[in-house]
């Protein structure tokens, strides 16, 4: 039902749809008239930039409404369209002048708030939000500055003449000497624009996690690859229209990351283009220092220091171009765990929870390969559960089978202990190739080792469950032993008393030696029962299993030889096992305190924390008390490993005795 809604609210209706129709072509129109008036290759960038910002921007907006970035970009394209009409018509020499005056003026002012709005969009990119409040001030400056730079670029010429427009700038207003000496310093803020969105851009991809990461990837990949062109355009031909006209590859890698289109794509495209781009160095500076730096001292025609260059690269380019991956490896995917580091790092965790564990050797297979998901998967050939898994979000699944756990770029890999399958590991790798030769060695090591810790864990929970079943069948021999003496012996004991009862009062008409023996007997047969009774409460007491644990407590509070404070928080009804450990600890504390403490009070508090039940019993007598040196507190260890809680003693010498039991429960 909620995906039925998520998909129905996101369903485009008529409105936007006429909306988004509308919005492309205006731009359609602008861009394809602009194209019919000429071809300048300084606007070229403008028209680009119009189409692609607004095409990408009204797809996100049409597949997901409620994205701002969509919207944003729809701006920016649609602000980049008018400015490439406009300049295209005021290069146009066929238009009138007046014509060509005020569209052309339209092509230029608005340039400072392009610029900002492109910003704008960097900084929020890829949910439309920028990175902190902080950050929202920022933009309403930069918006600032920028509208006041476009009012300024409106009313003079201030960036009009370097356009190289065919009309005239349409104004004529006084202070243009003045404007022209504000602008020569205002025009910076050009600079301070693309400093601000940088640093936005930084801190957010050092503190983005999980798939942010690479939707933060592919933009910067682009934006670099757009600066490069830039600056090679500059030093090679003098003009920056390479990486003008790479700037359309933004809005598209943009696109493609706010919609997780081959997201994880990204790696592999950053990882090759920096071992293509360190080798295209290698050549080039191998090529400048053999034909070039030794041409100008050795004799020797161009294609010979040609074919030595060429017998140099050969022999050099191999060995670094592993050095280059293994630099580019380390760059795109981070640090690779050595053999010894992985496997050192798996013993470290072996004492850890079983699910931490579990979680850990996924982790530590991930770093040794460089995966991007790793699953832990336990259980058998045909029912396999996700039992640890790296990142925390890697999936989502129920059980599986081994056969069924393939996928894309996904490699499986059972885990076999003494010839049966007792789990798997999945590993999912950014460049969808197979591990390599020492990958696969350290990754046969690892999953050995994850056998062993299977197979370990497996033991562990079968010993706690026969543990349980022991604790479990003592508790159930305690309450038969208890309801049978409740029912059988007791009973006959107190029908007993009954008859001696009525024996004594006849025989006090008989005579009274007789009935001072008979009322002896009765007496003595009244502390039996008593004592009994006792002995049945001991075992199992019948209020723990009809009022609960503080009616019970407060029971063995009152019968107890010190003064008890008891304060228990309200839990409701516990499970019959939690209940009985609790009640028994309770009891074996008060018990010790009594007979070894000599405390004045004992203070027994009972309340639930976070995944469990605290019982803690303090009492201010001499301490000193130590499992080792009785039955008491370690019969008392041993109970409660079996429900799998822990038991604390601190107990110094003349500083009191505190006891404090942790009981996992729902």
């Amino acid at each position: 039902m909620a995906a039925a809604a998520e998909a129905n609210d996101q369903a485009p209706p008529t409105v936007r749809e006429i909306g988004t129709a509308l919005v492309a072509l205006f731009v359609a129109t602008l861009i394809g008239y602009g194209w019919y008036l000429g071809f300048h290759l300084d606007n070229v960038h403008n028209g680009l930039i119009g189409a692609s910002f607004t095409t990408v921007g009204l797809y996100v907006v049409r597949v997901r409404p409620r994205h701002p970035e969509g919207w944003l970009f729809v701006a920016t394209g649609v602000l980049h369209a008018m400015m490439f009409f406009g300049r295209q018509y005021g290069l146009y020499d066929g238009t009138t002048p007046a014509g060509a005056a005020w569209l052309g003026w339209v092509g230029v002012w608005p340039l400072p708030l392009a610029i900002a709005l492109a910003g704008w969009t960097f900084m929020a990119f890829p949910d439309g939000k920028l990175p902190s409040p902080g950050w929202r001030f920022s933009v309403v400056v930069m918006m600032a500055v920028a509208a006041a730079l476009a009012v300024m670029s409106a009313l003079w010429p201030v960036e009009h003449d370097r356009m190289g427009l065919a009309a005239p700038h349409p104004l004529d207003v006084p202070g243009g000497e003045t404007a022209d000496r504000v602008w020569a310093y205002a025009q910076y803020s050009y600079l301070v624009f693309q400093v601000l969105w940088t640093v936005a851009l930084v801190a957010r991809i050092r503190r983005a996690r999980g798939d942010e990461v690479r939707q933060l990837r592919w933009l910067v990949f682009a934006v670099v690859t757009a600066i490069v062109l830039l600056v090679a355009g500059l030093a090679t031909l003098g003009s920056p229209l390479p990486g003008l006209l790479a700037v359309p590859l933004i809005p598209v890698a943009a696109g493609a990351a706010i919609l997780k289109f081959r997201l994880y794509d990204i790696d592999p495209v950053i990882n090759k283009t920096l071992v293509v781009g360190a080798m295209l160095l290698l050549i080039t500076a191998a090529y400048m220092a053999i034909v070039v730096g030794a041409g100008a001292v050795v004799p020797a025609d161009e294609r010979s220091l040609a074919l030595v260059t060429t017998a140099v690269v050969a022999v050099v380019f191999e060995p670094l171009r592993r050095r280059a991956q293994r630099l580019a490896d380390r760059l795109v995917y981070g640090h690779r765990a050595t053999p010894y580091e992985a496997l050192s790092r798996l013993s470290a965790h072996l004492e850890d929870p079983p699910q931490d564990l579990f979680d850990a050797v996924a982790a530590t297979v991930a770093s040794a390969v460089g995966a991007t998901e790793v699953v832990v998967w336990v259980g058998e050939e045909r029912q396999l559960v996700p039992r640890g898994q790296w990142p925390a979000a890697a999936v989502e699944a129920g059980p599986a089978t081994l056969a069924g756990l393939g996928g894309p770029r996904r490699l499986v890999r059972p885990v076999v202990h003494r010839g049966g399958v007792c789990g798997a590991i999945t590993v999912r790798k950014s460049v969808g190739g197979p591990l390599s030769a020492v990958e696969a060695r350290l990754l046969a090591d690892l999953i050995a080792q994850t056998g062993l810790v299977i197979v370990q864990q497996r033991q562990a929970q079968e010993i706690q469950a026969a543990a349980r079943r022991i604790v479990t069948a003592e508790d159930a021999a305690r309450r038969r032993i208890e309801r049978d003496l409740h029912d059988g012996a007791q009973q006959r004991l107190v029908t007993l008393a009954l008859d001696l009862g009525a024996l004594a009062r006849q025989a006090q008409a008989d005579g009274a030696p007789l009935a001072d023996r008979v009322e002896q007997a009765r007496t003595h047969l009244l502390e039996a029962t008593a004592e009994l009774r006792e002995l049945a409460r001991g075992l199992h007491p019948m209020v723990l299993a009809q009022s609960g644990l503080e009616p019970a407590l407060a029971a063995l509070g009152d019968r107890s030889a010190i003064p008890v404070r008891l304060h228990v928080a309200d839990t409701g009804r516990l499970s019959r096992d939690v209940e009985a450990t609790a009640y028994y600890v309770v009891s074996e504390a008060l018990t010790n305190a009594a007979r070894h403490s000599g405390a004045d009070v004992v203070v027994v508090e009972v309340a639930p924390v976070e995944g469990g039940l605290c019982v803690e019993v303090t009492d201010d007598g001499r301490g000193g008390a130590s499992p080792a040196q009785g039955t008491g507190l370690q019969g008392m260890a041993d109970r409660l490993a079996a429900l799998g809680g822990k038991l604390q003693v601190d107990s110094p010498a003349g500083g009191g005795t505190r006891v404090k039991a942790v009981l996992p429960c729902e």
